[in-house]
């Protein structure tokens, strides 16, 4: 079951999953409290809480779950309430289960080796791309998932996609951003960014539209792009960058807006409105 759980968490799972967990029990009941079953996405069902009427019961309320993300509790007198020959009651607390986001970096450089540990410690899945073995195995990607592909391998290193990926592109040369950034507009994601300069930027995507535009592709959705990368923080270091597109992602995480939040103003002018406030 762990193991089963560990899957679902590290999206090696496809879909979420609803865990229910026996948590209370009194007289004679059919599992021991600390029992679990896990229900997938797929239909796949690992585990037991017991059975019959009350799994059945336990089985609808992960249904649920599965479709609006709300845990539940079901509490039950197995006799009473469910006509079953077990003389006891049962309580079992349902959770919606969903692997963390991912955030593939495409590229393994200095950026990259700072936004790695930020990502992981607000709770993304992150996957670093690039060619170049020495880098990948830099001790700043310990807990990453590494793939050694190039930039015009991102397809077979990707595989489909998930429409809540987060994709930035910090590559090691304008070249490679822009075989980059054509390769990854239309696959599936929340976030799709790329580092540099304003005037590469500029630079970079038109000569991208302007090639699908040539291939005869209707122009792709840009909603979700964002170059460069990162809340305006004037930071200059790649430890500085990393801080200001984390926020960039927690801020699209949360719907933050990435303001100040700092209220001392509105304070002082409350004060100075009315002394005795």
């Amino acid at each position: 079951m762990t193991e089963a759980i560990a899957r679902v968490l590290r999206g090696q799972r496809p879909g979420p999953a609803a865990l229910a967990t026996v948590i209370g029990r009194a007289g004679s009941a059919p599992q021991a409290i600390g029992a679990r079953l896990l229900l997938c996405a797929d239909g796949t069902l690992i585990g037991t809480v017991g059975g019959g009427a009350i799994e059945a019961q336990v089985l609808d309320a992960c249904r649920q779950t599965l479709v609006d993300g709300q845990t539940r509790r079901v509490e039950a007198h197995l006799v009473r309430d469910l006509g079953m020959c077990c003389g006891g009651s049962m309580e079992v607390f349902v959770e919606h289960l969903q692997a963390a986001e991912r955030l593939i970096l495409i590229g393994a450089g200095h950026v990259a080796q700072a936004i790695a540990p930020l990502a992981l410690g607000v709770g993304f899945r992150v996957v670093v791309v690039d060619d170049r073995d020495e880098l990948l195995g830099h001790p700043a990607f310990e807990g990453a998932e590494r793939l050694a592909y190039d930039v015009d391998e991102l397809a077979d290193g990707l595989g489909v996609g998930e429409a809540s990926d987060h994709l930035v592109i910090l590559t090691r040369d304008h070249q490679r951003d822009q075989v980059a950034l054509a390769a990854l507009l239309r696959r599936p994601h929340r976030y799709l960014g790329m580092i540099g300069s304003r005037r590469k930027v500029h630079t970079v995507l038109a000569r991208v539209l302007r090639r699908e535009r040539e291939l005869g592709r209707p122009a792709p959705d840009l909603a979700r792009v964002r170059a460069p990368i990162g809340l305006a923080l004037g930071g200059r270091t790649p430890a500085e960058i990393a801080v200001s597109v984390i926020a960039e992602l927690i801020a699209l995480r949360h719907g933050g807006s990435g303001a100040s939040m700092s209220v001392v103003d509105e304070a002082a002018a409350r004060l100075a409105e009315d002394p005795g406030a």
